[in-house]
């Protein structure tokens, strides 16, 4: 599992490495443009409710994989997940699409 630390505190968001990897290229794409937006998720199966971040460049934001390889990156879940960064609720994680 990797992890998303953000802002001084060091906010710290759990995800699967695959899901970081595409939340990644996503999230650097936006703060290169200069964007500000929000990130939301679940908090899990185990805990009730989610959480959101707002991301801002100027903002310390880490992200920490757990595998050394890097994730073959799926360009329609990219897509997908661009699409709701671009959206008035920000960022959300939806599920890798799926091959036909």
């Amino acid at each position: 599992m990797g992890k998303l630390y953000y802002g001084a505190t060091g906010t710290e968001a759990v995800f699967d490495d695959r899901l970081l990897a595409h939340l990644k290229s996503v999230i650097v794409a936006k703060l290169r443009r200069d964007e500000k937006f929000t990130l939301s998720w679940d908090n899990g199966i185990d805990q009730q409710g989610r959480c959101a971040v707002w991301l801002h460049p100027a903002i310390e934001l880490q992200f920490q994989f757990d595998g050394r390889e890097r994730t073959p990156l799926n360009r329609a879940w990219i897509e997908q997940l661009m699409a709701t960064a671009n959206s008035g609720d920000g960022l959300r994680v939806v599920p890798e699409p799926t091959d036909g």
